[in-house]
């Protein structure tokens, strides 16, 4: 069940594995890494202050919809989340600020995509995880597909992903989405790309190619700096690794004990 310090700035854990941040006096405060990489793709994708139309498949604590509503003001964004319990807990405790235009919605993630009207979204950015694993049903091309069809043309998906040497999953998830998108990028940090240790990775997906030296810059100045691979050495990383099927899916792999606890 869903636990929350109580506190300006909240942490939202689930079964003791921390899921979201939330610091209610600063809402373009992203503490955990993944999400300040992808708030970092969020402010490269478009002039600053341009409002954007986003789609988040997963809630948390609405952390990036909270950074979207502060940093471009007047974006629609919709967040589908399965756990009901946990928006009505999200919304009894951490309320939106009025007019920030975020619309929840509580369902599978998958079911409300292939639901959603085609060329609807400026951005997809999908982080849901069952527990602590992808749900196998949000990995196939099947899927891929459905995230394509519900952005715009220039528009991007962005993914947090998680997985360790040998990689198996990650280079299936850059395979799959390679399959349907021409540009991809991927940020992690340098000791998990070297297979030191188990962590997130944030893809990028695209029909255009995205600003790699503008989040190579701010990736790298980070506190906890992380590359940007792309181009040749991404598809040296991805190898022989193919598309998934929904028929071949299976979740992101299980993270080793204490992977995510709290410090």
């Amino acid at each position: 069940m869903p636990d929350v310090d109580r506190a300006r700035a909240w942490l939202l854990t689930v079964d003791g594995a921390p899921q979201s941040y939330v610091d209610l006096d600063d809402p373009t405060h992203l503490e955990f890494e993944y999400a300040r990489r992808l708030g970092h793709v969020l402010d490269t994708l478009a002039r600053p202050g341009r409002p954007l139309d986003v789609l988040h498949l997963g809630g948390g604590a609405l952390t990036l919809p909270r950074y979207v509503a502060a940093t471009r003001p007047g974006s629609r964004q919709d967040v589908v989340e399965a756990d009901r319990g946990l928006l009505e807990l999200v919304a009894e405790h951490l309320p939106l600020p009025h007019g920030a235009g975020v619309a929840l919605h509580a369902a599978d993630a998958r079911a409300w995509l292939e639901t959603a009207p085609a060329d609807s979204a400026d951005v997809l950015i999908a982080d849901v995880f069952g527990g602590s694993r992808i749900p196998a049903h949000l990995t196939s091309l099947a899927y891929a597909r459905e995230a394509e069809r519900v952005l715009r043309a220039d528009g991007v998906y962005l993914a947090n992903l998680a997985d360790a040497t040998p990689f198996a999953f990650l280079r299936s998830q850059i395979a799959t989405f390679a399959a349907v998108f021409a540009e991809l990028a991927l940020i992690a940090e340098p000791g998990v790309l070297r297979g030191r240790r188990f962590g997130n990775a944030v893809l990028i997906a695209a029909h255009h190619p995205v600003d790699t030296a503008a989040l190579a810059r701010l990736t790298a100045a980070d506190v906890f700096p992380a590359r940007v691979e792309h181009g040749p050495g991404l598809r040296r990383f991805t190898g022989s690794a193919v598309p998934v099927r929904d028929a071949d899916a299976v979740p992101s792999p299980e993270p080793p004990g204490g992977a995510f606890g709290i410090g």
